[in-house]
């Protein structure tokens, strides 16, 4: 299952995080974000305890939009640390992301 980040609860699940986490940058509006959506459970699902998968609703949550200045949906960011280690911008199959985040683990 993929967590729902806010603005509100982005430091304690994303930046505090002893695990990688993968953060998908999404809208309900956006066709290529309902394309990658399953995946994104999919991870959730597969790398439970291993890491922490969320989306993030561009909409509802605009000041984390901002700070990474996420111009361009979907967008997946993978930290370690607190830090932005990759990216994945636009839709692609899910060899990718599972390739992306094995390089974290």
């Amino acid at each position: 299952m993929a967590l729902e980040i806010t603005d509100s609860n982005f430091e304690e699940l994303v930046m505090k995080s002893d695990k990688p986490v993968v953060v998908d940058f999404w809208a309900e509006w956006c066709g290529p974000c309902r394309m990658i959506g399953p995946i994104i459970v999919e991870l959730g699902h597969e790398y439970d305890g291993k890491a922490v998968v969320g989306k993030v609703d561009v909409d509802a949550n605009p000041e984390i939009c901002a700070k990474y200045g996420i111009r361009n949906i979907p967008t997946v960011l993978f930290f370690k640390g607190g830090e932005i280690v990759d990216k994945q911008i636009g839709a692609a199959p899910k060899t990718k992301f599972v390739e992306k985040l094995n390089a974290l683990l």
